[in-house]
């Protein structure tokens, strides 16, 4: 499901959003309220995709930028971002007990 939400932030999806948006207007019924409601929510929901996966991204950078000179820092740390969330889930548990 993480790596759906990755794509979702990608430059692509706004491109494949686009195109689905013009055909919709031209070949079905894209000229009513609901339509466009609908096409303005699928629309911001990829902005706003979009803005948060930026942000995490900046953070686990910065995170990863204070782990890699912090000497008693755990190297394991460095790669969580790569587990699926109930594996960070149980990290974290351990780091706060220990």
């Amino acid at each position: 499901m993480t790596n759906i939400g990755v794509l979702a932030a990608r430059p692509g999806a706004f491109a494949v959003f686009l195109l689905y948006a013009a055909l919709w207007i031209i070949f079905g019924n894209g000229r009513d309220w609901h339509s466009l409601a609908t096409l303005a929510t699928w629309g911001m929901t990829l902005v706003i995709q979009r803005a948060g996966h930026r942000d995490t991204q900046a953070i686990h950078a910065k995170l990863d930028g204070l782990l890699k000179v912090h000497d008693d820092a755990k190297n394991s740390l460095m790669n969580i971002d790569d587990r699926d969330a109930e594996e960070v889930e149980r990290e974290r548990a351990q780091v706060r007990t220990s």
